[in-house]
This record gives C-alpha cells, structure tokens and sequence, in this order.
C-alpha cells in the first residue's frame, strides 16, 4: 500500500452490514473476544435472515451474542473455545456447544485446519504509517485465526490501543472493514469482601521477592495484587491481566528484570480492564503481546524462575482434582489456561503452582471443598498436577501428600461449619478410620 492509499484508508470503510455480506452460509467463523469484541459486525451478521449452517468460533466475548439467541437456532451454532456469560444459557438448552481444550492448544486448530477458518471478525487498531494494524487488547487465539482465515473481516477503531510484539494484521489482508470511534469495553476492579481480603493476605504471603507472576482477572486475583506493592523484582508473564499490575509497575513492584525469558517486559495474551489499562498498554514497548501458544507455552513458562501461578477453582475434592469450568454438567467457563501455568510453574524452578476459592458457595450453604466433585463436572486440574490450594481459612500444599494426608489438609482449609461433614465424606469414600 503507498502512503498516497495508506493516508485514504477510512474512505474505503463500509457499512456493518455490507462488510458481513462476506460470510456465506457453511462458513466457519472466527470471533474476536473480551474487550477486543467486533460488536457492530456481530450484531450485522446476527441480522442476516438468510445464512444457514454458519459455525462461529470463540472464546468468552463481551456484550450481548445474539447469534446465540433461539430464533438463530440453524442459522448459527456457537462453539465456545472457553465460555463466557452472553452463551452459558444457550450452551445448557443446547443451541450452542462448548469445546474442551487448552488455551496453548487453539491456535494449532487453526493452523492445521483442524477447524478450517473462512473468515475471521476481528477488532483492529487503525494502520500506522507502514500500512499495519495490530489485534490490539487481545492477541490470544486471534492472531493464529488472522494468519489461518481466507477473509478478514475487520472493525478498525480509533480507540484500540496499538500493542506491541506478535500483534500484527497488515491492512492489505482485510477484505472489508468498518471504521469507529468507540470506547473498549471495560471492567473495573472488582470490590473486595473479607473472605476474598483473607484469600490474598495468604496468598501474598506465599509469593516471594522475584517472582514471575500469572494472576488473572476478579476479586480475588485484585487482591492478591493489591497486597504485592512492598515486593521486589517481580515481573509478568501471564496469558491475560487487568489494572492492578499497572499499579505494580507504577509503584516500582514489576522490574521483570530478572527473567530469563522476555527481561525487561511485560508478557501476555489479552488485557481486560478499563480505559486506564488501555492507555497504558497503547504503544507502549515494555508490554509485548503474544498468542497464546506461547505465552501458554509449558516449556517456555519453565524457563523463567519463581513462576507462581494464581488460578482459581469452582470446587475441589478431598483428593485433590480441581473443577474450574463446570458446575456438574453446566458449562462456566472452560479449560483456558490453568493447566498451562499450573504445569509451567511447577516445572520452573522455586516455583509455586497455587489455586484460590472461597471455602463456600450460596452465601455460605455449600462447600467448595467436596468428598466427590459434582456428576458431570469437568476435571480442569487433576490431583497429579495441584500443589498449593488457598481458601481464607488456610494455605495447603498437596503436593507429595497421600490420598488420606490430602483429604486432612483440605478439610483444615474448609468453612468449619462443613468439616465434621467432610471428615465422614473422607471416611466413607476413602475407608479411612479416624481416631
């Protein structure tokens, strides 16, 4: 593209409707997700009356998804990569399904054409003066969707931020695209409770001057974070992260000088946050933004020192295995990341592998903490792979525990209001006898 063509781009802009024309019934279709979601294209081919047999491919999106409404049952069937909220009803009534995989996994999907890719909907920052765009908040699986996929079909947005490292769509792969001047979406830090308090003051305890931090998005990882700023040297290599690191770079906290792998930078996939978050990712060459083959990568995530890994967990058992995607059969969320880093830092050297949960669910009626998971839940984290599991009454390492030394130490960690219940579960399924 010359600068002469480079400097007219926005004349070649459609209409949301005439830049889905592109898709043709029988297309397999890629959706950008999280802040980076194309609303004004979804929303354009979710008008479109006459598609049929059109599989849309994603991850979790924000805003509404109407193209998993029932009245487009036929039309589109929503596959969800992992699971957000606009499709958990769809994919329980069964008008949309859900695909169980790793996040490093996706992108060789697309790759290998295991899932064929015609199209990709993205959401792209305008072209800089070399004729690039870039994915913007959310490179994850989008960019091995952007390099697999036939067409491209974009909305280029005044507002996305342009991020650095692996982020590249060049303006010329494009078939037809939209130009807007919206806001991102937003999520601000989640307001923190005494149970979610008690959950980081432990967990922060817990990480060491040094540490290479994997910590996601909700109250209890904002806590966490909140309590980081009197640490040293720490550094993140994460798949996604929202405002409370921008904080831990600002007060000093984040040096990533000590990494082996990307030093100096922050690392992730995504950002989900608010306009702040974006501001501070925009152009900004200390953050470098991969897919997610490699920032998920277990042999890569290894190779930095003192990762410590902070997911979380829908419920676990008194073995061990972790549910984090389901309750029962009723699809959350999905696999994402978690096996990825909790792998990774187990392998890395002082590293700690660490899975957070409240203690109960239902304003206190029920346990997290089972004899037995949920029929139909999914087992995200298996009792080979877990070694630290946090709730706010206590920290515990099951790693190299027996099954009956496991079920004891969970029990120390479970509301008190379900631990006699817990021992008589433990008893039962393990035929164990208690003094």
């Amino acid at each position: 593209m010359t600068r002469m063509t480079l400097a007219s781009w926005p004349q070649r802009a459609v209409s949301p409707d005439d830049a889905v024309r592109l898709v043709r019934s029988g297309m397999r279709v890629f959706i950008h997700g999280a802040a980076a979601t194309p609303t004004p294209l979804v929303e354009a081919l979710s008008r479109r009356l006459d598609l049929e047999g059109v599989r849309l491919y994603h991850l979790h999106t924000n805003g509404p998804a109407p193209f998993a409404a029932p009245e487009h049952a036929g039309r589109f069937l929503s596959v969800s990569l992992f699971a957000g909220a606009p499709v958990r009803a769809a994919i329980e009534d069964g008008r949309a399904d859900f695909m169980p995989i790793f996040l490093s996994d996706i992108p060789a999907l697309f790759a290998t054409r295991r899932v064929p890719l015609d199209a990709a909907i993205l959401q792209l920052s305008p072209p800089d003066r070399h004729g690039h765009c870039t994915l913007g908040t959310s490179v994850d699986a989008a960019k091995g969707a952007a390099d697999a996929a036939r067409l491209i079909i974009a909305e280029i947005n005044e507002r996305m931020p342009r991020t650095h490292g692996n982020t590249v769509v060049p303006f010329d792969r494009i078939s037809a695209f939209i130009h807007t001047d919206r806001p991102l979406y937003e999520h601000a830090p989640e307001p923190e409770g005494p149970v979610e308090a008690r959950i980081g003051d432990r967990i922060a305890d817990l990480i060491d001057d040094g540490a290479t931090l994997q910590v996601g998005i909700g109250a209890i990882p904002d806590a966490v974070l909140a309590r980081l700023k009197g640490k040293r040297d720490l550094a993140i290599h994460t798949e996604m992260f929202s405002d409370r690191v921008v904080d831990l770079v600002e007060c000093g906290a984040v040096t990533n000088r000590l990494k082996n792998v990307h030093p100096g930078r922050v690392v992730t996939s995504f950002v989900v946050g608010t306009r702040r978050l974006y501001d501070f990712v925009h152009d900004n060459a200390l953050v470098e933004f991969h897919p997610c083959d490699r920032t998920n990568d277990t042999a890569l995530i290894r190779k930095n020192d003192r990762v410590h890994a902070i997911n979380s967990a829908l419920q676990v058992d008194l073995s061990g295995q972790i549910c984090a995607d389901s309750l029962g059969h009723r699809i959350y969320s999905g696999i994402g990341g978690q096996m990825d880093f909790i792998r990774g830092a187990a392998l890395s050297r002082g590293g700690k592998p660490i899975l957070a949960l409240p203690s109960t669910a239902a304003a206190g009626r029920v346990s997290r903490i089972v004899p037995e998971l949920t029929p139909g839940a999914g087992v995200v984290t298996t009792r080979g792979h877990v070694h630290w599991v946090v709730t706010e009454h206590g920290a515990v390492n099951l790693h190299g525990l027996t099954l009956r030394e496991r079920g004891e130490a969970l029990i120390s960690i479970a509301h008190p209001d379900f631990r006699g219940e817990l021992r008589q579960g433990l008893a039962r399924t393990r035929h164990f006898v208690f003094d």
